[in-house]
């Protein structure tokens, strides 16, 4: 007996003392990764005033079911679906020093749909996570499959560091909060977003929001905020903040970012309005036929390209996460196929890997050794 009380009786105490400081601790860290209120203040007064804000929620142009629509098919492809969701060996990574500036058109795929653009001298980070998960908690949630290919602290200067929309796996608070610290580069982000970054201390002056078709220059490059088919949202509470594409045009290059979306007509209008690009970031991983409308499967982001006018696809939002049920592979294996059958040109970097737009190499089905 210690003070009264036996040993087994201080070991229980002592485990529900950390028990409750743990839970105390996540009642305090997952709010603060949901972020903030996006309908408080000027921002809302801005939010409300959005075209694409209709009935209480931002919407689509078209239609979108954002929920699995077929429960018992999800629950079979979790169950016994069989895939093979891990690569069996590490993913190959590289893992290079930053060029010395970013002159002609450059693009890092880093895993996920983290990239960077150098595209004539200035440097445009997209949808960066560096984060364990894609989850409100570093404890639980999708764990990635390889880590960064390089440190956040080894980025060369950034621009702009552009966002796409809110979800975990595209707007991560921690590496927004080691951004602040690291670069002075502004974040531009859908409208609403920003009342995120600032729940994260972000300074005010360095969030720059922008509705379906405005654009701001930085870098001497035009970041248009363009529509895309999707959803939003970091709780139960959905589709309070926008979400997008984006186009990025400099004086004489051009790359498009579809961000996360179902596949639909808008594509062929942003061709029209911003192309041809010589680049395109297209989004083929995380589908699924129970949420036909909100992700593209690996052929519709071959027509998406296409659609844009689109010079060199580059594959994003595949090998990094768990967010689906098929193989982790087997989104960049239906993309070539697709792209072989289209006559789409297509570079399938390694995470980390530097890609010379002008001089993209041939295909190298790295993923087959690993898979």
């Amino acid at each position: 007996m210690v003070g009264g009380m036996s040993k087994r009786g201080w070991g229980i105490a002592a485990g529900a003392a950390v028990a409750g400081g743990a839970l105390a601790w996540l009642a305090r860290e997952i709010p603060r990764a949901m972020g903030g209120d996006a309908l408080a203040g000027e921002r809302g007064r801005r939010v409300r005033h959005s075209p694409q804000w209709r009935d209480g929620q931002f919407r689509n142009t078209i239609p979108t079911l954002s929920m699995p629509s077929n429960g018992a098919k999800l629950l079979h492809d979790a169950v016994l679906g069989g895939q093979r969701r891990h690569p069996s060996q590490p993913v190959p990574l590289v893992r290079a020093d930053p060029a010395a500036d970013a002159a002609g058109l450059h693009i890092t795929w880093y895993g996920h749909a983290s990239s960077l653009v150098e595209i004539e001298g200035a440097r445009i980070l997209l949808d960066p996570i560096w984060s364990e998960r894609c989850s409100p908690t570093q404890h639980v949630g999708p764990k990635r499959l390889h880590e960064p290919p390089v440190s956040l602290a080894s980025l060369p200067p950034l621009d702009a560091v552009v966002i796409s929309h809110d979800h975990y796996d595209h707007l991560d608070m921690s590496t927004i909060e080691a951004l602040v610290r690291l670069q002075d580069a502004p974040f531009v982000v859908p409208l609403g977003v920003g009342a995120h970054l600032e729940a994260w201390d972000v300074p005010a002056e360095r969030i720059i929001e922008l509705d379906w078709n405005d654009e701001v220059t930085l870098g001497g490059v035009r970041l248009i905020c363009s529509a895309a088919r999707h959803f939003s949202g970091r709780g139960l509470k959905r589709d309070g903040t926008l979400w997008a594409s984006w186009v990025l045009r400099s004086a004489n290059r051009r790359v498009f970012y579809t961000g996360d979306s179902g596949y639909f007509d808008g594509y062929a209008e942003i061709g029209r309005r911003h192309g041809p690009f010589d680049a395109a970031l297209v989004q083929v991983g995380a589908y699924g036929d129970a949420w036909p409308h909100i992700h593209m499967f690996p052929e519709e982001g071959v027509a998406a390209h296409l659609d844009v006018q689109g010079g060199v696809m580059i594959p994003v939002h595949w090998a990094t996460f768990n967010l689906a049920f098929h193989a982790w592979s087997e989104p960049v294996e239906r993309v070539w196929a697709e792209a072989k059958a289209r006559d789409v040109r297509l570079a399938v970097p390694r995470p980390g890997q530097r890609l010379d737009v002008d001089a993209p190499p041939p295909v190298d089905p790295w993923w087959q050794d690993v898979a």
